[in-house]
């Protein structure tokens, strides 16, 4: 009886997977994956850029096409058709009365529609399925290294501006007023965020990507005022949602990127309901004392004036 005592299930159930190399580095390249989604995360939260995220990560689908066409790394061809794209909309947004939404909607679903083309054109062997939403069971040694790259660059470049990025994101008018080069760091985060979703191509595809970089950092948003607590927070439960994610695709035999995105979601759904300060509960009970103490004090009104 003992060899199924509900502690045993648990070890066996973690201990299982790690008999399997591939599992193993599935593991540990989706966890390196979502931290550098998480840190990005939280300055796309703060800046309001959850669209553009989407917007560049529909764009690289032509540039991983077209660089396996050439034989050519498909990071090289898909941060060039991301970074093109945050570039051709920096550009139309300045040249035309249109808003940001707008300009991104449509320079998004051209790169994208051109990457379908292309896929259907050009003979290669490539998987849309793959591409979309990711295979980090069958990554490859060279695509390993590709994403390392990336993420390391990315979290390098986060770390040397980071104090600049916040401020940029959180009052972009202040950092103009003292000084910062505004523009210089529109396109740093532009460049981090095309070389984030370069390296989340592999774990979640292009389509779940997006839930990667603007989840993480909602859920800290939701739990914390402080920069630092939202940035742990996010790590934190993006690690944690890629580990387990990785976990239960295993023993359920599902799309591994489907099952992180489905975990950081259910967090984030636990978070939007509980949350002690921003929650739904806390709210709610906010207003409900609130009007308790409006009523209160109405009726204190009423007996001084008798």
């Amino acid at each position: 009886m003992s060899h199924f005592s509900p502690a045993f299930v648990l070890w066996d159930w973690l201990v299982e997977p790690l008999q399997y190399g591939f599992l193993i580095q599935a593991i540990w390249v989706s966890a390196f994956v979502g931290l550098v989604c998480a840190v990005l995360s939280c300055y796309i939260t703060l800046k309001g850029w959850s669209l553009m995220g989407d917007a560049i990560s529909h764009a690289v689908v032509p540039g991983v096409v077209m660089a396996y066409a050439l034989g050519l790394p498909f990071a090289i061809g898909a941060f060039a058709t991301g970074f093109g794209a945050t570039v051709a909309i920096g550009y139309i947004k300045s040249k035309t009365r249109l808003k940001e939404d707008a300009v991104i909607g449509i320079v998004f679903t051209g790169f994208f529609a051109f990457g379908l083309v292309l896929v259907t054109r050009i003979p290669s062997n490539i998987d849309l399925f793959h591409i979309l939403f990711g295979n980090v069971l069958g990554i490859s040694q060279g695509d390993i290294v590709q994403t390392l790259i990336a993420g390391s660059v990315t979290l390098a470049v986060i770390l040397l501006r980071r104090k600049d990025l916040l401020l940029f994101c959180f009052d972009p008018n202040h950092a103009k007023a003292i000084g910062l080069n505004t523009q210089v760091l529109y396109y740093t985060l532009l460049s981090t965020m095309a070389l984030t979703i370069v390296a989340a191509l592999q774990t979640a595809g292009i389509i779940l990507v997006i839930s990667m970089l603007v989840t993480p950092g909602s859920i800290g948003y939701l739990l914390s005022d402080r920069f630092d607590h939202m940035l742990g927070i996010a790590m934190g439960s993006s690690v944690l949602s890629c580990v387990f994610g990785t976990y239960l695709s295993y023993h359920l035999d599902v799309s591994t990127g489907g099952s992180i995105v489905v975990l950081l979601t259910l967090l984030f759904v636990v978070t939007m309901v509980f949350a002690p300060k921003y929650g739904i509960f806390a709210q709610e009970s906010r207003k409900r004392l609130n009007k308790i103490m409006g009523e209160e004090r109405s009726q204190q009104v009423v007996v001084d004036q008798a």
